[in-house]
């Protein structure tokens, strides 16, 4: 079995799918005006508008509304990142920081509050754990 991609429900579709684009680089897939991607190598971040929601059963998602998944992206140079969306991101939890477990973190939030985290492992088991 393989995870296939998180999906985030939103009000406001066009303004978190434009977030996550310049957050990642990575441009989105358009399905539908209702449903785009943001298409990684190692997975997939599906963002939904409201509308979708009653398609699997009403009233199971709701918009802004998480307060236990942090949705991670590993990238090359989490300082970078930092640069790149200083100015652009109006909450960030954290600034890059060198965790316990050898990954150094950059935590922050995205327009409907869900906790984002970019990762760069610095020591060889992180980066062995990453590898997987």
């Amino acid at each position: 079995m393989d995870l296939a991609s998180i999906r985030i429900i939103t009000g406001d579709l066009s303004r978190l799918v434009a977030f996550y684009e310049k957050a990642t680089g990575v441009t989105a897939t358009w399905s539908t005006e209702d449903f785009a991607e943001i298409r990684t190598s190692g997975a997939t971040l599906a963002i939904g508008s409201t509308r979708t929601v009653p398609l699997f059963a009403p009233g199971s998602a709701r918009p802004a509304a998480n307060h236990s998944v942090i949705v991670e992206f590993l990238v090359e140079d989490v300082d970078r990142v930092y640069g790149n969306l200083t100015g652009f991101v109006t909450d960030f939890v954290n600034e890059p920081t060198t965790m316990p477990w050898g990954n150094r973190s950059l935590l922050l939030r995205d327009p409907d509050g869900t906790l984002v985290n970019f990762f760069t492992p610095l020591t060889p088991e992180a980066v062995a754990r990453a590898a997987r």
